[in-house]
């Protein structure tokens, strides 16, 4: 199971996929800016590809740097921005500014870019963008509904930014996190024309019943400025390209499972819903792959959310293996894993965990209950007791989650 964790993070690795969509320098000027938790690697890799004059910033989050000599990397806070964040932004919009049609901006993007790029709207402070991103995390939003509000809450997301570098040439190199790949949601699209409103921005929380602060609700309610739409003349010169998407990480995977001798069944990259439901029905599909009588593999990707309703440790992946292992209730040969490939499930520390036969047997053992500690969002203390978590530490890149259950016959 880990080789094929390994797998799937060795294939959006931006050594092995950033270096084949580098252009030519520019006739002017190459500025680098970008956000992201790849964005460090991304840096460092452009640098070691590049032969002509170089020189801008990347914003990456706390512990995600990497060495650069002509690329600032930047470090900041995610997935709850803090002043660094504000910082870096506001330096990296201000690189782009002043630029000519002989320029060149190369944009590296991955996820996490959204919060790490946190550039109030004016009339807007710091407090009030965490205010709202904490309030749609613990909600359950997913991941295209919390950018639909951060970008009309910003000065950079939307389009902003290649707006503001127009008329120079935008080329976006980018590492997408999200289910369908949409560059409109990748890091709150700061490079591409953005289809969602002021109006998109308010149902957003609206549905989930959050009553933002005041000056939030004021932004949203004026709706004076509009992000740039596709087609807005200033983004006539941008590019963009996916250079790493969750699909080929999966595929990836996929060919490690295969010649290991299973019999390989993709769900796909785009899975959503509450983590633990999630992992219920994918072991409902493990137990019935079980009845077939051979060695079968099920992966998946996508972004699983979590309500919050308790007051426990524990990323999406960990809840997903938890709801999976309860589900199962120690069925024989079955065994999963299920991995943030970033190397950090939530705000934990691990990447996420390993689950198997023995799990639950093992874990009452020690005095853990699986439907307490899922009622209570507390699958980290569960899987820490078993020492069954997957400590990988930062991987600088990013193409959402990886899950993987191995059906043995008994």
């Amino acid at each position: 199971m880990r080789r094929l964790f390994e797998a799937a993070v060795a294939r959006a690795q931006p050594a092995l996929c950033l270096p084949p969509h580098l252009p030519a320098p520019p006739k002017g000027r190459a500025i680098v800016i970008g956000a992201g938790k790849a964005a460090g690697a991304m840096a460092a890799t452009l640098e070691g590809n590049w032969s002509g004059p170089l020189s801008g910033l990347v914003v990456t989050r706390y512990g995600h740097g990497a060495e650069t000599r002509r690329i600032e990397v930047i470090e900041a806070a995610h997935p709850v921005p803090d002043a660094a964040g504000v910082e870096a932004a506001k330096r990296i919009r201000a690189a782009v500014e002043g630029l000519g049609a002989d320029d060149l901006v190369l944009c590296l993007l991955s996820g996490g870019g959204s919060a790490l790029l946190a550039a109030p709207a004016p009339g807007l402070t710091l407090d009030d963008k965490r205010a709202v991103t904490r309030a749609l995390l613990k909600a359950g939003a997913d991941i295209r509904e919390i950018n639909t509000v951060r970008k009309h809450l910003s000065a950079i997301k939307g389009g902003r930014l290649a707006a503001a570098a127009y008329p120079a040439t935008v080329l976006t190199l980018a590492i997408s996190d999200v289910p369908g790949d949409e560059p409109s949601t990748i890091a709150s699209g700061p490079t591409v024309g953005d289809p969602t409103s002021f109006a998109d921005a308010r149902a957003v929380l609206a549905k989930y019943g959050i009553t933002p602060p005041q000056a939030v609700a004021k932004i949203l309610a004026a709706a004076s400025e509009e992000t740039p739409k596709p087609g807005d003349i200033r983004l006539s010169r941008a590019r963009f390209v996916m250079i790493a998407t969750p699909r080929a990480a999966l595929d990836a995977a996929g060919r490690i499972a295969a010649a290991a001798g299973y019999e390989v069944r993709q769900l796909g990259d785009a899975i959503e819903g509450e983590a633990r439901d999630v992992g219920r029905a994918q072991a409902d599909m493990a137990l019935m792959a079980k009845r077939e009588g051979r060695p079968i593999a099920i992966i998946s990707g996508g972004e699983t959310t979590v309500t919050v309703t308790g007051n426990g440790r524990g990323g999406r992946n960990q809840e997903f293996l938890l709801g999976l292992t309860a589900a199962l209730d120690g069925a024989s040969g079955i065994h999963a894993i299920a991995c943030d490939t970033d190397g950090i499930d939530g705000v934990e520390e691990a990447a996420g965990a390993v689950a198997g036969p023995d799990s639950l047997a093992r874990a009452r053992r020690l005095g853990r209950d699986a439907a307490a500690d899922l009622a209570n969002n507390d699958a980290n203390a569960f899987f820490a007791a078993l020492g069954d978590l997957i400590i990988t530490g930062p991987t600088r890149t990013n193409v959402n989650d990886f899950r993987a259950i191995l059906i043995d016959p008994d």
